[in-house]
């Protein structure tokens, strides 16, 4: 019952704390609203058209495989630092999850998911 009532108690501090803070950044910021800061923020040319067109898959193609190699180097990092520490199996492991992910890239490479068109 002690270890739920700590974490309760972090829970609401870390929340207090949060909201305070941004109520004293509302209070002591400046605030000059103008039209052109309450516009649409793009880089490069203003919008046009609707919201509702359609984007190129390789996008988001492109943001997946970015994700799932991101994810490898998660778990090459501390495997890393400890590999003088780990045996053969997680050697063994390692080796089959670096595999894995070799294949995918080829699957995606092959099927044209890192070619730019």
């Amino acid at each position: 019952m002690a270890g739920l009532l700590t974490i309760f108690v972090f829970t609401l501090v870390g929340a207090a704390f949060v909201a305070v803070n941004l109520l004293i950044a509302r209070f002591l910021r400046p605030s000059v609203p103008t039209t052109e800061k309450e516009t649409t923020y793009e880089c490069g040319p203003l919008p046009f058209g609707d919201a509702w067109r359609q984007f190129n898959m390789h996008y988001y193609l492109i943001g997946l495989l970015f994700v799932i190699f991101d994810v490898e180097a998660v778990f090459l990092y501390p495997w890393a630092l400890a590999f003088k520490q780990t045996g053969a199996y997680a050697v063994a492991e390692m080796i089959i999850f670096i595999g894995l992910l070799a294949v995918g890239w080829a699957y995606a490479w092959r099927r044209g998911a890192l070619e730019w068109q």
